[in-house]
């Protein structure tokens, strides 16, 4: 028996490389996301290793379930472009037996109340008539933006005003929930939408174009960084740490827009809300300090989880989804996973799945069922039971959840 069969982690080591501590025992990982956390690893600022959460996947820049420390430099592609993108969600006072019988009417009139999804010509997905709270919220944000835009241009125009609380596309969703004890709950995963991606965009720009200046060559061009004390270092932490408070304003607001649709809704009772209620980035850098030193560390796709932190685990549309507690696990640098991770490509579960399959997986569910929504199928991601078991010494549930509504960017 090896010692790490002892540990609740694996440990990759490659030569000229930091460690990586993968939790991602019985949850299976693709090579390439093996590469891109070993790519990783080898950069010369990272911190002590590179932990990997147990629904880790390949992404760009970086694989979408790592955590990153770093001390001096931060690697913007690795942070990607929804940035701040992350989950909100409030108990209700609601019972399952308020709901009624069937979800149709409340889905439609949430989807009414929060522009989402995208199209090709005209952005549906943004507001054309802003509401009074929304202008409100850019107000206190604007000044902020202003700062950036006059140093940098090209992020100006960029729909910020417009897509402020609405959810965007992709696996973004609303979802109605009930949890064991037959409470609902009202959940949100968006990020910050178009102006965050050309945050994203103009920064992982420059930084290519910084490693072409001083001749740098890196195991991937995704992995350009800038570093501390450099001309973009200070511009970026600067706008990623706006458009991280620009998308947890944005999720705010959503929640209040669909708490508002349910209060008017003649189909339920009155009742409260609040008495539990989480926001968490899961796509964002932070300023911490671990092992001694202060650094950065960013988390593509993963949930701060320090001691009693209270954080949110969702699953695929058909499957569950968890309210969890940190324990502050300081190996995982106080982290877990952000959801259950794709198995598989969108690509790949178009080309595998059809609407069967899909209305089979989602059962009981009111949600889209047609194939413009079958990349998000549940067969499309990972366990997310097994995913929770490979965590355990991360985080501890709180509550769990099981989706009986849900709309889809």
């Amino acid at each position: 028996m090896t010692a790490q069969a002892h540990l609740p982690y694996e440990i990759d080591q490659h030569e000229g490389a930091k460690p990586v501590k993968r939790w991602t025992r019985g949850v299976p990982v693709e090579p390439g996301a093996l590469r891109q956390l070993a790519n990783v690893a080898s950069m010369p600022f990272i911190h002590r290793w590179v932990a990997a959460m147990p629904d880790a996947h390949i992404g760009r820049g970086a694989t979408i379930g790592s955590v990153i420390p770093t001390i001096g430099a931060v690697i913007p592609a690795a942070v990607g472009v929804d940035l701040g993108c992350g989950m909100i969600a409030v108990r209700t006072s609601l019972r399952a037996e308020d709901l009624p019988e069937s979800l149709k009417t409340l889905r439609s009139e949430i989807e009414a109340a929060v522009p989402h999804g995208r199209t090709r010509g005209r952005d549906k997905g943004r507001w054309h008539d802003l509401p009074a709270e929304v202008a409100t919220a850019w107000g206190e944000l604007a000044p902020r933006h202003q700062v950036i835009v006059d140093k940098h241009r090209a992020i100006a125009n960029a729909n910020s005003l417009n897509h402020l609380g609405t959810l965007g596309g992709g696996n973004h969703f609303i979802e109605l929930c009930i949890d064991t004890e037959d409470h609902v709950w009202v959940m949100l995963h968006s990020g910050s939408r178009g102006v965050g991606n050309r945050i994203g965009s103009h920064f992982i720009r420059l930084a290519r174009e910084e490693m072409k200046r001083w001749f740098i060559n890196l195991p991937d061009q995704d992995l350009a960084y800038l570093s501390e004390g450099s001309q973009y270092f200070e511009d970026y932490i600067e706008a990623i740490s706006w458009a991280q408070d620009f998308a947890r304003t944005s999720r705010e607001l959503m929640m209040r827009a669909v708490l508002g649709v349910l209060h008017r809704s003649d189909d339920l009772p009155e009742f409260q809300h609040g008495d539990m209620a989480v926001n968490c980035h899961h796509n964002y850098v932070a300023r911490e300090h671990h092992y001694g030193e202060d650094v950065l560390v960013t988390r593509k796709g993963a949930v701060r989880a320090g001691l009693g932190e209270l954080g949110i685990i969702p699953g695929s549309m058909g499957a569950r989804s968890y309210i969890v507690r940190g324990k502050g696990n300081p190996e995982s640098f106080c982290s877990c996973s952000h959801g259950a991770g794709r198995v598989m490509s969108r690509t790949e579960a178009k080309r595998r799945f059809t609407v069967a399959d899909h209305e089979a997986a989602t059962a009981g569910i009111e949600c889209r069922k047609d194939a413009a929504v079958i990349d998000e199928t549940p067969a499309a991601y990972k366990s997310i039971e097994d995913v929770m078991a490979a965590q355990s010494d991360l985080v501890e549930v709180v509550h769990t959840l099981r989706q009986v509504l849900c709309v889809k960017g």
